[in-house]
């Protein structure tokens, strides 16, 4: 078929006004992605009017049945007709777009969910009688009196059957549900102090609460602790370490695990902005690089971290789904995330989480049997001591506070009144296979890999060193002039101070051009275009580069590791007590420096448990 021919004047297109459904159901699009969308806009609207139980039930992954009960403020029935009209809303007056203090403030979900699915409201405000108000397919009736002893009751049924296309987008029951269980469990973690129950009704009848999490008591901290040990598990409330860090305006709190408390992906990372779930790539990649130098690529931290400001300092009116947050000074809050939890990790000190321990345990127990295990009272240290005399001579080193001995004990003398099996490493009672320090202490056991321990030791006052010293810069004799666009020339200008701290130093070399005259010299035979290259992306998309830090840092490491005390040589008792007070000095030596522990403890009662003494 013959094109038109572009000299042929084609009829001009009529501009008409979309009616108020169609523009509704346009804003649905954007506002209410899936089940899980209207979920959270729903139950931030409840938490807006002040709820402090909030009740959610679903059928069939919400495509069918989302209800929505709180025990908030309510609304009168005179403003129920008022509350599904586009752009009307009680949270702002619209003079200030900046500073908004509540979840929603655009008016847009329940004309939204009223154009796509069929939405009645039921409330209830003091002093008033409930009224109730049906919207199906953006087709609005009357407000009728309604039975509701106090706040508000918003059921949307059959959602998307206005927009069959939509359903088509769906997926599985068990997917939406699950999002939904996530959207949930977000807004419970960012309201410790409001009770939150999710039930899932599909089929018919009561259904069966999925999440439920009662309203948690106590300050901000402890109230925090314990709705995050309700939603994450405890396994993360004990090994994670409390954070609160200010900068310019700027509030960071919340638990961050240990390194050794890693995951293989990143679905335990939860971040908020005053109060507010986003997904802002910008803070996930600050999140990422305060654990870079404790944590393998592979693995990623775990952590809930709440940032408050003054509103007027960050935007929240980026995206209509309202997840995607600008600060107003990217960097302040990037550097806060990654000052404030690199400061907490360094507190820290040689700490490991105890899933390590587990873990242990886990590998050193048999596989049940199935047979009866006849357990035995441990005896008393006073009868344990007269057994071993009453045997053969052979056995007498048993007597002692400790036995399998393999070290003559240390020659060090201990602080006065501080025996070192009080101190939290203990003190070392043999060497196994050459490579394994056995330690002794008041609860327990101690098994330190002394390779790894001492590679993480050695790293870190490497980085000292450099840090009091600087990088030393590497001069090129002939400078090497990169060919680039206008703007990354100037980003790269924009950040030429922090990259010369670092030993690279570039400038400007006529329009496109960037001149790179210095390189650092720990890096040696550096490929100036590639490594601009990298520092680009990581400044294009997190706004800031860790790069070259990260390179230097690998180098560091790789010294430090053959630079430390190699598997196979044999340790005296006063350099492996050394090693162990050393690790209880450093920060981070907990971990190597590819986030593996460097140690376990046995507590002695799970040690007696193992051989069913207990």
């Amino acid at each position: 078929m013959n094109k038109p021919s572009p000299n042929i004047s084609q009829p001009s297109q009529v501009i008409r006004q979309l009616d108020e459904g169609a523009v509704n159901r346009i804003a649905a699009g954007e506002v209410v992605e899936r089940p899980a969308s209207a979920v959270k806009e729903l139950v931030e609207n409840a938490l807006d009017a002040g709820a402090g139980r909030i009740e959610v039930a679903v059928a069939d992954g919400g495509k069918t049945l989302i209800r929505v009960s709180d025990d908030g403020c309510g609304m009168a029935p005179d403003q129920l007709p008022l509350a599904l009209a586009r752009h009307a809303t009680s949270k702002i007056d619209g003079s200030d777009l900046l500073n908004i203090h509540s979840f929603g403030f655009r008016g847009e979900a329940l004309p939204s969910l009223g154009a796509v699915g069929r939405l009645t409201i039921t409330s209830r405000a003091t002093g008033h009688e409930a009224g109730t108000i049906t919207v199906a397919g953006g087709q609005m009736g009357g407000v009728t009196p309604a039975a509701l002893n106090a706040g508000t009751v918003v059921e949307l049924r059959d959602l998307f059957y206005a927009t069959p296309a939509r359903l088509k987008f769906m997926r599985s029951d068990r997917a939406e549900t699950q999002a939904i269980t996530d959207t949930v469990k977000r807004l419970a973690m960012a309201e410790p102090h409001v009770g939150f129950s999710l039930r899932d009704v599909s089929g018919g009848g009561e259904g069966r609460i999925t999440f439920r999490a009662d309203p948690e008591s106590g300050d901000l901290f402890d109230a925090l602790h314990g709705r995050l040990a309700r939603i994450l598990g405890v396994e993360f409330a004990d090994n994670a370490l409390r954070i609160e860090a200010m900068r310019e305006g700027l509030r960071m709190t919340g638990y961050a695990a240990l390194p050794t408390y890693s995951r293989g992906s990143s679905v335990a990372q939860y971040l908020f902005v005053n109060g507010r779930p986003v997904r802002d790539k910008m803070l996930y990649g600050a999140l990422r690089a305060a654990y870079q130098d404790v944590l393998s690529r592979d693995r990623h931290p775990a952590a809930a971290l709440f940032i408050d400001c003054d509103p007027v300092l960050v935007d929240v009116n980026v995206h209509p789904a309202k997840s995607e947050v600008r600060f107003r000074d990217p960097g302040l809050a990037r550097g806060l995330i990654v000052s404030g939890l690199r400061h907490a990790l360094a507190e820290a000190g040689h700490r490991a989480s105890t899933t390590v321990a587990g873990a242990t345990l886990g590998a050193f127990r048999p596989e049940p049997q199935g047979a009866r295990v006849y357990q035995m009272d441990r005896p008393s240290p006073q009868a344990r001591s007269l057994a071993y005399q009453a045997q053969s001579s052979g056995f007498a080193e048993m007597a002692a506070d400790w036995s399998a001995r393999v070290e003559p004990e240390s020659q060090t003398p201990e602080p006065e009144d501080v025996p070192a099996t009080t101190l939290p490493l203990g003190a070392a009672r043999a060497q196994i296979h050459e490579n394994y320090i056995v330690a002794q202490t008041e609860t327990g056991m101690v098994i330190v890999d002394q390779h790894a321990a001492h590679e993480r030791l050695v790293y870190e006052r490497l980085k000292r060193q450099m840090a009091e010293s600087g990088i030393a810069a590497q001069a090129l004799l002939i400078p090497e002039i990169v060919d680039l666009s206008e703007a990354e020339c100037a980003l790269l200008a924009d950040h030429a101070e922090d990259l010369a701290t670092l030993g690279l130093v570039v400038e400007p070399f006529g329009a496109g051009s960037i001149a790179v005259r210095e390189t650092p010299a720990i890096l040696g035979e550096v490929n100036a275009q590639a490594l601009l290259s990298d520092i680009l992306d990581e400044l294009h998309d997190q706004g800031a580069s860790d790069t070259l830090k990260s390179r230097i840092d690998a180098i560091l490491s790789r010294v430090a590791c053959h630079g430390s005390v190699r598997s196979g040589r044999r340790m005296s008792a006063d350099e492996m007590n050394a090693l162990l007070r050393e690790m209880e000095r450093t920060p981070h030596s907990g971990q190597c420096n590819h986030g593996r522990p460097t140690y376990v403890e046995l507590p002695l009662s799970d040690i007696e448990r193992l051989f069913g003494r207990t």
